[in-house]
């Protein structure tokens, strides 16, 4: 089942990118465009790279695979974001066969940004548009900025080297991008005039050293800065190929066909990104625990729990194309439930079961919204609290809004008929008699184990007996009890009485 519904999600998501492309290409457009000329699709990354926009972007990336592109150009201008990201999205680049992959920056691609547009095979752009300084910072206790560890900063270094390797930029040069620390100079082999840029760390490392001389080191490359250049420079150094004037100088520069279908960001997407958003989360937290505590005070499926499914469905369901849920999430959430339903209805007192299961249930709408179940940096443990103040806060919430509405229900249009109403039965003949008003003392109060009681309502399993001319507010073991049967008291926990049929106890 869960292979089926991924099938389905692409095909939705395909059919989604054919139908959001600004403009498509038709059989008769292809027929008459120019002999030589290649298919291309423009997707834009235009925000922060963040565990959501990283899964929205990979998701649109492999639609333009799939869809027989000649060229995906990523239209670039970010400022970057997270570390774990940013490498995915380098991979998924990287990894592109048998298709040129682009990035065209107009204006800024920084940090991450720079490192995606790294690991493309082509890097356009304009004279005056930016790229570099992705060095690698955290946020320290004292809430200001910091370099990283060194540890980190090593597998940073080495999948900038990595990646300028594969796509044939200068080594030392990318690297600076991430290291402040470095220092980048031309050299000219002294035997053979080859001219290379190495850094400061590269000339400790040589075995033959002594046969490069060095020159100035590189402006933009010097102490205590991360390289950033803009385009005539980048091109001049190597990291760019060519500088464009514009998204159409880009067309006649790749040589694709006219016109060049783009996918933006969709009402989907959109959508997508309000769902995940902290307070779009606690609220469908809080309606959908509020309608799971309503069917779970009347079994039985009904408008409560299609109110719970949908909002816990759409929860899971927008963190699914987020790329931060998976299924695991989603079998510990519902192993949850049963285990809290088993606590109430089957399990008498609140114990193990309950305790377990409130415990999953947290933690699978805890780990949905996360990507990194265990936090290694300081935003990491920010996000985490975030992550757990919000789901903790529905709950309180849930909590506040149950005592609320259990008080006010019936007086509130429209609603009352949800609920069953006390009713003062001394006006109602019952069994041949009439039901007394209630006691200062609750019934509940008074009642002993052992004592016997007539359902007036039918027990599935919660719902009300009369006992010493009194209704009282009940539970079954489990079992359906039909209206006016005898049934026998078996267990109190404070308010919650658990009864069960009379013939049944003999």
């Amino acid at each position: 089942m869960c292979l089926a519904l991924d099938r389905t999600v692409r095909l939705a998501w395909s059919v989604l990118f054919l139908g959001c492309a600004t403009m498509t290409s038709t059989a008769a457009d292809e027929a008459s465009a120019p002999s030589g000329k290649r298919r291309g699709v423009i997707i834009p990354l235009h925000e922060d790279i963040s565990p959501l926009s990283g899964a929205l972007l990979k998701r649109k990336f492999q639609d333009a695979i799939d869809s027989g592109v000649d060229v995906i150009v990523l239209d670039i201008e970010s400022p970057g974001g997270w570390v774990n990201v940013t490498f995915e999205l380098m991979d998924m680049v990287g990894e592109a066969d048998d298709i040129e992959t682009v990035a065209y920056i107009a204006k800024d691609a920084i940090s991450g940004a720079a490192l995606v547009s790294l690991a493309t095979d082509t890097i356009l752009m304009h004279a005056d548009a930016r790229m570099g300084d992705a060095g690698e910072i955290v946020l320290g206790p004292d809430g200001a900025f910091r370099y990283t560890e060194a540890k980190s900063r090593s597998v940073l270094a080495q999948k900038v080297r990595d990646t300028a390797e594969a796509t044939g930029r200068p080594i030392a040069l990318a690297e600076k991008m991430t290291d402040k620390d470095m220092i980048v100079y031309h050299a000219t082999n002294k035997v053979n005039g080859q001219k290379r840029y190495v850094s400061d760390k590269d000339i400790a490392a040589m075995e033959d050293a002594d046969q490069w001389r060095l020159g100035k080191p590189i402006r933009e490359a010097g102490k205590d800065m991360f390289f950033t250049v803009n385009g005539r420079r980048a091109v001049e150094l190597g990291m760019a190929d060519q500088v464009v004037e514009s998204r159409e100088d880009m067309i006649d520069v790749l040589n694709l066909q006219r016109p060049v279908p783009e996918i933006p960001r969709t009402g989907l997407d959109t959508l997508v990104l309000i769902l995940n958003s902290k307070p779009a989360a606690f609220l469908l937290v809080l309606m959908g625990l509020t309608a799971l505590g309503f069917e779970l005070s009347a079994p039985g499926l009904g408008i409560g729990g299609l109110l719970s499914l949908l909002c816990f469905g759409i929860f899971f369901w927008a963190r699914f194309l987020g790329g931060t849920a998976g299924w695991l999430e989603v079998l510990l959430f519902v192993l949850g439930i049963v285990f809290i339903g088993a606590e109430i209805f089957v399990i008498p007192g609140f114990g193990v079961a309950g305790i377990t299961g409130l415990a999953m249930t947290l933690f699978a709408l805890v780990s949905a919204s996360r990507r990194v179940v265990i936090p290694t940096s300081m935003p990491q443990w920010s996000e985490l609290g975030t992550d757990v103040f919000t789901v903790l806060g529905a709950f309180a919430a849930f909590v506040v809004a149950i005592a609320f509405l259990a008080r006010s229900l019936g007086d509130i249009p429209g609603l009352s008929r949800l609920t069953l109403k006390p009713q003062l039965v001394n006006e109602t003949p019952i069994r041949g008699g009439t039901a007394s008003l209630p006691s200062a003392v609750p019934a509940w109060q008074r009642v002993e184990i052992g004592q016997q009681a007539t359902s007036v309502s039918p027990l599935r399993p919660g719902g009300k007996v009369l006992i010493d001319n009194e209704l009282l507010d009940v539970v079954t073991e489990g079992d359906y009890v039909d209206t006016d049967q005898v049934v026998t008291i078996i267990a109190k926990q404070g308010s919650r009485i658990v009864v069960r049929s009379a013939s049944e106890s003999v």
